[in-house]
C-alpha cells in the first residue's frame, strides 16, 4: 500500500508538472506558415525572431528552407528571420505550369504581403539571387535592399541557346544522376562529406519538373538579356557574399548598378553559409549592420 502511495504521489506530481510546463512548452512551438502566391499555389514559410528590418532568407534552386539552418538562430536574436520554401520547394505547393524567377517573386511578395512587413532585407542564394531582384521589382517601397549569396558573379555576361541546351539536356535526359554530378562541381575537397552528400542527394530528389523548368527560365534570361535589364532597373543596394570558386566580375556589374560591391569568401564553396557558418554570418551581419 506504502508503494502505491507513493506512485500516485509520484503520479500527481508528474501530472502537475506537466501541467505547469505546457503553456510554456505550447509556447516554444513555431509552426510553419502557408499563404497563397499570385496564382493560387500555397507557399510555406517560417517566422522566427524580432526586429526590423526583417530578414527574408530565399533558397537557391532544388533547395528550400532547410538550408539556412546555419542562420536562423544567430540573426533571428536580433531581427524577425523569414525563410521561404518557393513554390514546387519544400512544403510549398506544386501544379505552376511554369517555374519562373518572375513567379518565384510573386511568392516571395505573398509571404511579406501575409506578415504586413514593411522593411525587408533579401537574402537570395544562387538562384535566389534572381528571384530577390524580382520580388524587389514587385515591392520598391518595401524592400531596401538585397544580398546575393555565390550570385551576381556577371549579371551582363550572356549565354548562347546552344549552352542553354547543353546545360538542359543530362536533367532532361536521367535527372537524378546529372543533378547529383552538376551540384558536385559546386563543392571543393575540404568541404565536410557528409554536407557535401547530404547537399547532393537532397538536390538531386526535387521534382524533376520544377528544378528543369527553373533552370531553364534562369538560363534563358541570361540568353536574351533580360536577367541584366532587370538587374540595371533596381534602386537599391545590393551586395553580394560569394567563394572564390568561380570568378565575380565587380566592374562588370558596376556598369549596370555603379554601387554594386561584393566581398570574396575563400577557401570555400557555393554552399559557403553552410560550409562556414560561422564566418559567413559574420560578413552578412556586417553588411546588415547598418540600414542600406
Amino acid at each position: 500500500m506504502r508503494g502505491f502511495t507513493l506512485y500516485g504521489v509520484r503520479y500527481l506530481g508528474l501530472v502537475l508538472l506537466l501541467a505547469l510546463a505546457s503553456p510554456a512548452l505550447a509556447d516554444e512551438v513555431n509552426w510553419p506558415r502557408m499563404v497563397d502566391s499570385a496564382d493560387g499555389v500555397p507557399i510555406a514559410y517560417e517566422v522566427q525572431g524580432r526586429g526590423e528590418p526583417t530578414l527574408v532568407f530565399i533558397h537557391g534552386w532544388s533547395c528550400d528552407g532547410r538550408y539556412w539552418r546555419g542562420q536562423l538562430p544567430y540573426f533571428s536574436q536580433t531581427h524577425r528571420v523569414v525563410t521561404i520554401d518557393l513554390a514546387g520547394h519544400g512544403h510549398s505547393g506544386l501544379g505552376r505550369e511554369s517555374y519562373t524567377m518572375p513567379a518565384f517573386g510573386e511568392d516571395v511578395k505573398a509571404v511579406l504581403d501575409d506578415l504586413e512587413v514593411e522593411q525587408a532585407i533579401l537574402i537570395g542564394h544562387s538562384m535566389g539571387g534572381p528571384v530577390s531582384v524580382e520580388a524587389a521589382r514587385l515591392m520598391p517601397e518595401r524592400v531596401i535592399g538585397i544580398v546575393g549569396v555565390d550570385t551576381f558573379h556577371n549579371i551582363a555576361s550572356e549565354i548562347s541557346q546552344e549552352q542553354r541546351d547543353g546545360m538542359l539536356e543530362p536533367l532532361q535526359e536521367d535527372f537524378a544522376p546529372a543533378a547529383r554530378q552538376f551540384v558536385a562541381s559546386m563543392f571543393i575537397d575540404s568541404t565536410d562529406p557528409e554536407l557535401r552528400g547530404w547537399v547532393m542527394h537532397d538536390m538531386a530528389a526535387a521534382p524533376p519538373e520544377v528544378a528543369i523548368s527553373a533552370m531553364e527560365d534562369m538560363l534563358s534570361r541570361h540568353a536574351d538579356g533580360e536577367a541584366a535589364r532587370q538587374f540595371e532597373a533596381l534602386t537599391i543596394p545590393v551586395v553580394a557574399i560569394n567563394a572564390d570558386l568561380w570568378p565575380t566580375d565587380v566592374e562588370a556589374n558596376r556598369q549596370l548598378l555603379p554601387e554594386f560591391d561584393a566581398v570574396i569568401m575563400e577557401d570555400t564553396d557555393h554552399f559557403l553559409h553552410m560550409a562556414r557558418p560561422e564566418a559567413f554570418n559574420r560578413e552578412l551581419e556586417r553588411m546588415i549592420g547598418t540600414p542600406p
